[in-house]
């Protein structure tokens, strides 16, 4: 049985992005490339953003939705 996820390095790592998808900035904390099958025996893989919002707490997103912020916000 091999691990449902695995870290893939990003060149924006800890530094300030914004989720396109939901408007939000945070740091980006991880990508993951997770198994995101609630299927037993099959499997199916996604690379999964992890950003710490200005709460704290860290949410996901889909690599593709990672942009850098480019000024800080308000």
């Amino acid at each position: 049985m091999t691990e449902g996820y695995e870290y893939v390095p990003h060149r924006l790592l800890r530094r300030r992005v914004r989720d396109v998808a939901s408007g939000v900035e945070g740091v980006l904390m991880a990508v993951i490339n997770e198994n995101v099958s609630d299927s037993p025996g099959r499997e199916y893989w996604m690379e999964l953003a992890y950003i710490r919002g200005a709460s704290g707490r860290e949410f996901t997103t889909a690599v593709a939705n990672v942009e850098p912020v480019l000024h800080p916000g308000p």
